[in-house]
């Protein structure tokens, strides 16, 4: 393994320590901060740590998450509750101290900004009776969050306050040589004072204030709310919930079906959404899909929810020389390709549920009209011009090449794959004579240079009206933050005129007498298609379209669409000065990638829309992954085995265990009848949980934060599953009348929120909120009033309500299941390859496992080792163990939990295998290979001699936790019965670890005792 790491950067502070103190072997390479070392992203990110998979890591805390898990630390979900805070909360106030701190020099002012988050850890650290975060002994956490702070918190100029747990913690943490060691490395034992920091700071964006997204500094993912539902709910609030609870269904109308064509009403809030429309020759792959279609189509579906009056339109972008190069490839004209792929698109986003109020395309009458209207009214008002410009022209192929068909070196970052238009390493526009060695794509031929003349949109002349318009909309508008940076770094380099023109013949004719053999350039006529495809949806496109006092329009996209969208269509519209709606709203994606690779149709690498079918995966499971790691603020990677794991803790183990448990138990327990409810204080308290959840959900929706919003839901049903394993109905229902009438309530109110899961899930996972809704029998009004206004977490299901039939929402994802996906969509294979990937299997995955005969020290099973199904076991044996942890923290049945460890073990076993390791001791040494029962005694000795390091080093932080758990217990003063049963559970614990460290318990269990 490699670790890249720069100098002054404190994300590499926290990867450094972590190494140190874990003594992973790695090696270690300090580069420059602008040094890109992680392939296929955008721009350069550190720390990254190659994997010998060549695979790379290049998020901190994921970094030291898993040097934690190769040195035999497992994470523990404490540990990864407050790994995801510091990420979430943590981080970007220390971004903010530290901009004020060591830029500005206003360090009162990073006192400030880090308060909220020092309070909270204060908190925290009072609640424990160990002295590090989440054990007796450190851990990653506890390195990660030292290393966050530690620029700030070793300023003794700062005045931070009371903060004495925190201050003696972080003393604690620093004391260690692994940290002293980083810190000395990376910020020369500076802190605010490094000069590296300082030069590192200057590179980096100013950050947003904490201030724009007010969480209380106690966020839906804190460390301790999701741990034991400890989030702190004022009186009022709970008072608050428990009043609009008891409201119950209000007199509202049902949200009405949607009636065509749908136009701007006067009064109503007129969102026009668009994505970005999709080039029609393309089978659009994961990438596509959620950076444009996917995620207007959740904020469509969510506007409707709030009783918005929403039109989403989309099509085909049909036009151009790939269409042409398309055609001759198939024999076909290109009418024919495109009447072809418009199908092929429509059925795929028709399967992932993609609700388009209209579906067009660009080849329409409609399109040459208004894009011809468009062009006239530019040309009156003198904003084009006329210019003789060189061009690329293949000589083999006979025409002139467009801007898609050239590549050649970048001539400003020397990039060897830079299209003719634009390079995707550094962003910079192109002009295709610009670049260095340029090969035509279609014949590989190096083309020559020919005069031409065209027209010019005059950009620069429109520069004015245009940074007026941006100021305004950015200002008033929900721009994500890199449509913003784009549009600006666009502005400062200072517009030139852009080509509108080109000479092709597939396209929209340019009406003017003198260019008539020439056709409108791609951007300036796509862009228009969003009009035209209204247009052939309603004769009355105008009231969307030359409306802005009333209609506003928010645009998806990738993030390499932004200045087309931002500036060269916007440009268009301006100058013709006929009232157009222009963009409010200007929503983004970075990139997602495929397993830290880039899709590629060609190679067979990545998950393709018509191949998403096929895979047996149902869309909305597809729907939940994609829109989970939505690439909202930096590039993301689709992962098989992190799909697997998301859908296996996420939706099966959370939230569709909640929400069946809660249905099952009014089927079982109370005859399909919502029972009465007697609000306790601690239902109360659940009440106001949930509601804060709901209002934060609207808030980030309404913002279109889509991947924050769905971490609001799941983690509803993890207070909800809390809910119902503290309170255990299913023991309750067989006691008293007290008990009973306390099932009936736990109940009664886990099915209520379970339908409010419904609600917020429709935008999400479509068909798995009317299956819920179908099994609850929920009422129709209750979304409409659910999601009005702030959000009212209402008594829907009152007692008395019955509900439908209730089964399973989802299904397990197997590891070999999503081995076979893995390598079906991993790229080519060879003709071996493919040759044992088409011929059936002869034996199940357990067959294969324990099939190889045992050799003189398991020699065969060495030989036998299986590098890739190693890593796909390393990932299953994560995920299986996080379900573990899950169960534990949920406190399941133990013999749910017991089910759950055999396979955790069975994982381990196959794990061991892979690895080429020899799993079992050498019985059979001296003797024949026939078997014999071995004596109890003999048995005991073996597994006595048997140590297992790795089990060993589990088992330890398994004790101290339990060893935790039972110190709280006693200083709460809990009954003695829970006491032992805690006690028990630790005195088995330390039984398991001494024999995984291969000793005999027994002696120490029976002392003074006979057997």
């Amino acid at each position: 393994m490699k670790l890249f790491v720069s100098e002054g950067n404190p994300h590499c502070l926290k990867v450094l320590a972590v190494l140190k103190l874990t003594g992973v072997k790695c090696d270690v390479q300090h580069v420059n901060h602008e040094e890109k070392v992680v392939p296929h992203l955008s721009r350069p990110t550190l720390p990254a740590l190659l994997l010998p998979s060549g695979m790379h890591l290049f998020s901190a805390n994921s970094i030291c998450r898993y040097l934690g898990e190769v040195s035999g630390q497992p994470s523990s979900d404490l540990n990864n509750q407050w790994l995801e805070w510091e990420a979430s909360e943590l981080q970007p106030a220390v971004a903010q101290a530290l901009h004020l701190a060591v830029l500005q020099g206003k360090g009162s002012e990073a006192s400030s900004a880090l308060q909220g988050q020092l309070s909270y850890l204060e908190q925290s650290l009072c609640k424990k009776t160990t002295p590090f975060l989440t054990a007796e002994i450190v851990s990653v956490a506890d390195v990660v969050l030292w290393a966050a702070l530690y620029p700030i918190l070793s300023d003794h100029g700062l005045v931070l306050g009371d903060q004495g747990k925190v201050q003696n913690w972080f003393e604690r943490v620093g004391m260690l040589a692994a940290c002293e060691s980083a810190a000395q490395e990376v910020l020369q034992g500076k802190g605010l004072k490094s000069e590296a920091l300082k030069a590192y700071m200057q590179k980096q964006p100013a950050p947003p204030h904490s201030q724009a997204q007010k969480r209380d500094n106690q966020p839906c993912n804190s460390p301790e709310q999701v741990a034991d539902g400890d989030r702190v709910m004022s009186e009022e609030e709970i008072l608050s919930a428990t009043v609009t609870w008891a409201k119950g269904l209000a007199d509202r109308p049902m949200i009405s079906d949607r009636q065509h064509p749908i136009l701007p009403k006067e009064g109503k809030r007129n969102i026009l959404v668009t994505s970005a429309l999709p080039y029609v020759n393309n089978v659009p792959h994961l990438g596509n899909i959620i950076g444009c279609v996917l995620s207007a189509d959740v904020y469509a579906r969510y506007g409707r929810l709030r009783g918005w009056n929403v039109l989403y339109v989309c099509g085909t972008d049909e036009y151009g020389t790939a269409t042409e190069n398309k055609a001759r490839e198939e024999g076909l004209t290109p009418q024919q390709i495109c009447d072809k792929y418009h199908t092929v698109h429509a059925s795929i986003y028709q399967w992932f549920q993609v609700d388009f109020d209209y579906f067009g395309r660009t080849t329409t009458e409609k399109q040459t009209q208004i894009a011809q209207n468009i062009f006239w009214r530019l040309h009156e008002r003198g904003f084009l011009l006329e210019d003789t410009v060189e061009q690329l022209r293949c000589e083999m192929c006979q025409r002139f090449l467009a801007d898609r068909f050239v590549e050649g070196t970048c001539p400003f970052c020397a990039y060897p794959e830079a299209r003719g238009d634009q390079c995707d390493k550094c962003g910079k526009l192109i002009n295709a004579v610009e670049l260095q060695e340029p090969k035509c794509k279609v014949c590989n031929q190096t083309p020559v240079v020919r005069s031409s003349k065209h027209l010019f949109l005059d950009l620069p002349k429109l520069e004015a009206p245009l940074e007026q318009w941006l100021e305004k909309s950015m200002g008033s508008g929900d721009w994500t933050a890199n449509a913003k940076q784009i549009t600006r770094s666009w502005l400062r380099d200072g517009l030139k005129p852009r080509c509108i023109t080109r000479d092709l013949k597939w396209g929209t004719p340019v009406p003017h007498p003198d260019f008539s053999d020439k056709v409108f350039y791609v951007w300036f006529d796509a862009p228009i298609g969003y009009l035209s495809i209204t247009a052939n949806y309603t004769d009355q496109w105008e009231k969307w379209w030359k409306n802005p006092e009333q209609v506003e329009l928010y645009n998806f996209m990738a993030k390499d669409n932004v200045p087309f969208h931002s500036v060269v269509f916007p440009c268009s519209l301006l100058g013709a000065q006929d009232n157009y709606s222009l963009v409010n709203h200007l929503v983004a994606t970075e990139y997602l990638n495929y397993e830290d690779t880039k899709f590629s149709k060609s190679r067979g690498v990545g998950v393709f829309g018509d191949m998403a079918k096929d895979t047996g995966i149902p869309s909305d499971v597809w729907r939940f992954y994609l829109l989970y790691l939505r690439p909202e603020g930096q590039d993301s990677a689709f992962s098989w085995a992190d799909m697997a794991i998301k859908n296996n803790s996420e939706l099966l183990n959370n939230l569709g265990n909640f929400i069946n448990r809660a249905g099952m138990f009014v089927s079982k327990f109370f005859e399909n009848c919502v029972p009465a409810m007697d609000l306790q204080p601690e239902d109360k308290r659940l009440l106001a949980l949930v509601g804060w959840e709901l209002k934060q959900y609207i808030s980030l929706m309404d913002k279109v934060k889509i991947r924050d919003s769905l971490k609001c839901i799941l983690n509803i049903s993890r207070l909800g599953n809390q809910y119902i394993q503290v309170n255990e109905p299913w023991k309750k229902i067989k006691g008293g009348d007290t008990d009973r009438q306390r099932a009936g309530t736990v109940t009664g109110v886990s099915v209520n929120i379970a339908c409010l899961l419904s609600v917020m899930l429709l935008p999400y996972m479509p068909t798995v909120c009317q299956t819920i809704r179908e099994q609850l029998n929920a009422p129709p009004t209750v979304t409409a009033t659910m999601l009005q206004g702030t959000g009212n977490f209402v008594c829907c299901l009152p007692a008395g309500h019955h509900i439908g039939v209730v089964s399973p929402l989802f299904q397990k994802l197997e590891a070999d299941q999503i081995e076979d996906l893995k390598k079906r969509f991993g790229g080519q294979q060879t003709e071996e390859e493919e040759t044992i990937w088409n011929k059936p299997k002869a034996s199940t995955q357990a067959d294969v496992v324990t099939q190889p005969a045992t050799t003189s020290a398991g020699q065969t099973v060495k030989n036998g080792a299986d590098p890739e199904r190693a890593k796909e076991l390393t990932l299953a044996v994560a995920g299986q163990g996080e379900k573990v942890r899950a169960l534990k923290g949920q406190k399941a049945e133990k013999a749910v939990i017991a089910v759950e460890v055999d396979k955790l073990l069975d994982l381990k076993k196959q794990l061991a295998l892979a690895e080429g390791k020899n799993q079992e001791p050498d019985q059979t040494k001296g003797t024949k290979n026939t078997q014999h029962a071995p004596s109890p005694a003999t048995t005991a000795q073996a597994v006595i001699n048997k140590a297992d390091p790795e089990r060993a080093k589990e088992l330890t932080l398994a004790v101290a936790e339990q060893g935790e758990k039972v110190r709280m217990l006693k200083g709460q003063k809990a009954e003695k019965a829970a006491i032992t049963t805690e006690v028990d559970k630790l005195l088995d614990l330390k039984k398991q670890l001494a024999l995984a460290e291969g000793k005999n318990p027994e002696p120490t269990l029976t002392k003074g005792k006979k057997k």
